[in-house]
């Protein structure tokens, strides 16, 4: 009898536990499903979303990655001070100070590689390839990109052909302008034919005049716009047969500040060509380096830092020193009226 009463409560207990572990089972279960399907969804979320992918063509192994090295800044100002002089005639010029030539045996050099044996090109251009300091007289601020019209004292033949139109009075000046290189010279009358439209004002290059002129240019001043001649930009000046001889001669050139480097600019300007004398050459470099050095700031240092010759087709580059024609400094004179004027601006601050 007692056997049989622990039997029944053993079996009961068993059935009650059986019961409770079921239930506390089915409760944990119900929270990993819940869990287990969330992940689920968030996945399918995830794929449902677009990835734009931006196709690149097609670069060798050799240059993957090249835009990243590009991007880091270099001063293009090199400075091979610290290099000692070669004693040798072949040298690497990667450990050694960059040759400096004169402006004549430059082009001499030049001569020599475009002869007929070599290049063949013995007329062939030769440009003056100027690096400047763009750092103006205040720090952090440079000098902007410009433009100048440089008349060389020893003129050659260029690719190229320019208009000029010239507004002045008298017969001594239109006959001066005309034999000066001038396309069209008049006065009144030329005015009234750019009223009626049988001259056309964008068929010329450069606009230029002599004040006696000048008054009588108003009636026409919408349709020249910014061509109008004035002083600011050098096309009005009573010596009207230098102006067109400097327009119809002059090289005109533009100063280009580096993209990535305020401080730097550069210009390529054609100088001259080597079938011409190497001392004719010479003289243009050094007119030209001194009107890129009238636009200087007044400020201390350098402003043009390096020129090179260059003559294509070939790849010689050589080096010539700039201060045998303009200063490395600037004078005590200009230095004390830079001084001046700021000291002046201070004061009526």
């Amino acid at each position: 009898m007692a056997g049989t009463l622990f039997r029944s409560f053993f079996n009961n207990t068993l059935s009650l536990y059986k019961i409770n572990t079921s239930n506390v089972r089915s409760l944990h279960t119900a929270t990993v499903a819940y869990a287990a399907r969330k992940g689920t969804r968030a996945k399918a979320r995830a794929k449902k979303v677009k990835v734009e992918v931006t196709k690149i063509g097609f670069i060798p192994h050799n240059q993957r990655g090249r835009d990243k090295s590009l991007k880091i800044n270099l001063n293009k100002h090199a400075d091979d001070t610290h290099k000692i002089e070669s004693k040798d005639d072949v040298y690497p010029m990667k450990y050694y100070r960059w040759v400096v030539y004169t402006a004549e045996e430059a082009v001499k050099a030049h001569q020599e590689t475009h002869h007929p044996s070599m290049y063949n090109v013995p007329d062939a251009l030769v440009y003056a390839r100027v690096e400047i300091n763009m750092e103006a007289v205040k720090k952090n601020r440079y000098v902007d990109s410009f433009t100048r019209l440089c008349l060389l004292p020893n003129i050659f033949p260029r690719d190229e052909e320019r208009t000029i139109l010239a507004f002045c009075k008298g017969p001594e000046l239109m006959d001066g302008a005309r034999a000066a290189g001038a396309t069209t010279v008049g006065g009144p009358e030329l005015i009234k034919k750019i009223q009626d439209g049988t001259i056309k004002l964008f068929e010329y290059d450069y606009i230029i005049a002599h004040p006696n002129i000048i008054t009588e240019l108003v009636p026409i001043r919408g349709l020249m716009k910014r061509r109008f001649p004035n002083l600011h930009s050098g096309t009005l000046d009573t010596d009207l047969v230098n102006l067109v001889k400097k327009y119809a001669a002059g090289v005109q050139y533009r100063v280009v500040q580096d993209e990535h480097q305020k401080n730097y600019g550069s210009v390529e300007v054609p100088v001259g060509r080597l079938n011409m004398d190497p001392k004719l050459v010479a003289e243009n470099i050094g007119a030209l380096l001194k009107d890129v050095q009238s636009a200087r700031p007044k400020r201390d240092g350098l402003f043009i830092t390096r020129c090179i010759i260059v003559s294509p087709p070939s790849a010689e580059t050589l080096k010539i020193d700039p201060f045998v024609y303009v200063d490395r400094t600037l004078s005590k004179e200009v230095q004390d009226d830079s001084d001046d004027e700021v000291d002046a601006v201070s004061a009526a601050a």
